[in-house]
């Protein structure tokens, strides 16, 4: 496909709005992707009255999958997480999570590795209000190695559960399948039955996931994704299908792959299809940034479809690769700054904070005009709250009052096992790194005693060049600071970019003694 430059793009937006500017003058109003930047993969999406609810992977971290509203597809403001505190019965791989609204109450089905055999699987949750939080009911599919990617649709008053499954089963072909749930949608009651399997040739060759099912006139419609998700060798692509019964026989769009990514976003897949009160159809989907790439993780786009009324098959508005610049579903935008600035002598404002699923959640406390970390495990990388990278140009920075026993460090942190670190303690500034879980000093520089409070920074271009310096907040010592460049193309991990935040480290148990912090995007 030749490439079209965006004006371009937009020079057929307009023409193709002529009529409708007529009957309303004014300026089309535009939005530009991502619209809810940083590592949010897998997204669903739901429109309950006015207001739409996004909710996504959040794969290694805690809490588990965060959850977005807006009132106009565009504009994005964090909730909360579905799970404050993890479902007993899992360990990680919190992946892919739906939701679904029905008679008042909220349901997410999510996918997560179970604790007992660290296998994936899918549980089911549900809340009056998101806000709260969800209250878990444990485990709804188990099936062979693997069941992943769950999503649901009411037919004829009942309710289905579809998911990806035989993904991990050698013997046999990857497929979609369904089957009918009770009423209460809190677990299967009905046989399984097969949606789709995945051609193992062509473009899916790498199987077939991330479904989102809708109805439109007689059509039951499909949208799933194929090939390799995640990582800098990534190839997923979206394809259609359709069926006038939902168990079947479903067809295969012939033009498919409908949907594949470019320069400007790699890798575009796994969404939901959401439609707007004046009936547009939009597919909220995730892809790489064409800089950042793994860095800043796969992020929320937002792609239009069009729809075909003679063949009765929908096509994306832009093309077949995801637009950088669109027509906005409704209403103007207006732009929510990603900057956060806390002092915690004065500011009650909480930072988003991430976790490890793998360590026991950090403990931390804002007292006495500090957060204060506990350091109780004694690992290098242990401890680590982080914030989640929105674009790969920004200046990170934590204020600390030194500790003799503690090393107070600023971190870009991939995994346990891959994280590079700037740290104080004592008089002793240290850069570090731990790659393939093997800890390593790479530069360490001495600085007078009396200096107790301490800016630690990180300047950060593309998500994998960075530059350390540190300072004294109001003095002058351009003599004694130096700054430290490292690149570290290892940090992304396979499903997911690397964040950045605080952590403590040493031998001896202690707190730390962090003043404020800041992120600043470029």
């Amino acid at each position: 496909m030749k490439f079209i430059p965006a004006v371009f793009i937009l020079i057929l937006l307009f023409a193709g709005n002529t009529f409708a500017q007529k009957l309303n003058p004014g300026p089309v109003i535009t939005y530009r992707n991502p619209v809810i930047a940083g590592d949010f993969a897998d997204p669903s999406v739901i429109r309950v009255g006015d207001t739409y609810y996004a909710v996504g992977t959040s794969s290694e971290w805690g809490p588990a999958y965060p959850i977005y509203s807006s009132k106009n597809l565009v504009d994005w403001q964090y909730v909360g997480p579905v799970f404050a505190e993890l479902p007993e019965w899992t360990m990680g791989s919190y992946w892919a999570p739906e939701l679904f609204f029905r008679n008042g109450t909220f349901f997410v089905y999510y996918t997560a590795r179970r604790k007992s055999d660290k296998q994936s699987f899918i549980g089911v949750a549900s809340t009056k209000d998101l806000k709260k939080g969800f209250t878990d009911h444990g485990l709804i599919i188990e099936w062979t190695k693997e069941a992943i990617d769950a999503f649901v649709v009411e037919d004829k008053g009942k309710l289905f559960i579809t998911w990806k499954a035989y993904g991990l089963d050698k013997d046999r072909g990857i497929e979609i399948l369904g089957a009918e749930l009770s009423p209460d949608g809190l677990k299967v009651i009905g046989k399984e039955f097969s949606l789709i399997k995945a051609d193992p040739t062509g473009w899916e060759s790498g199987g077939a996931e991330g479904q989102a099912i809708f109805k439109k006139g007689n059509f039951w419609y499909m949208l799933y994704s194929g090939n390799a998700c995640c990582g800098d060798k990534c190839d997923y692509q979206v394809g259609f299908a359709r069926a006038e019964k939902l168990q079947g026989p479903w067809t295969k769009y012939t033009g498919n792959p409908a949907l594949f990514g470019d320069d400007t976003w790699k890798c575009p897949g796994h969404g939901t299809v959401v439609v707007t009160p004046d009936n547009r159809y939009f597919y909220l989907h995730h892809a790489y940034n064409g800089v950042d790439f793994t860095f800043a993780g796969r992020q929320g786009i937002l792609s239009e479809l069009v729809w075909d009324e003679t063949s009765k098959w929908p096509a994306f508005r832009y093309g077949k690769t995801p637009p950088a610049q669109a027509e906005s579903p409704m209403g103007a935008s207006a732009l929510i700054s990603a900057n956060l600035l806390i002092n915690y002598d004065k500011d009650t404002l909480k930072a988003p904070w991430v976790f490890d699923v793998s360590f026991p959640k950090p403990e931390y406390r804002i007292e006495n005009g500090g957060l204060q970390i506990e350091n109780s495990n004694h690992n290098p990388t242990g401890n680590f709250l982080g914030l989640v990278v929105k674009k790969g140009n920004y200046t990170f920075s934590a204020e600390v009052v030194t500790k003799d026993d503690l090393m107070q460090n600023i971190v870009v942190y991939g995994d346990a096992s891959n994280a590079v670190g700037y740290g104080i303690r004592k008089n002793v500034i240290e850069l570090w790194q731990v790659k393939d879980g093997v800890h390593e000093i790479l530069k360490q520089q001495q600085i007078p005693e009396k200096y107790k409070g301490i800016r630690l920074k990180l300047e950060s271009r593309y998500g994998r060049f960075y530059e350390f310096s540190w300072d004294v907040k109001g003095q002058k010592i351009d003599s004694l600071t130096s700054t430290v460049k490292i690149e570290t193309p290892w940090l992304p991990r396979w499903d997911r970019a690397p964040r950045v935040g605080i952590n403590v480290s040493g031998d001896k148990s202690g707190k730390g003694d962090v003043r404020a912090i800041q992120m600043k995007y470029d």
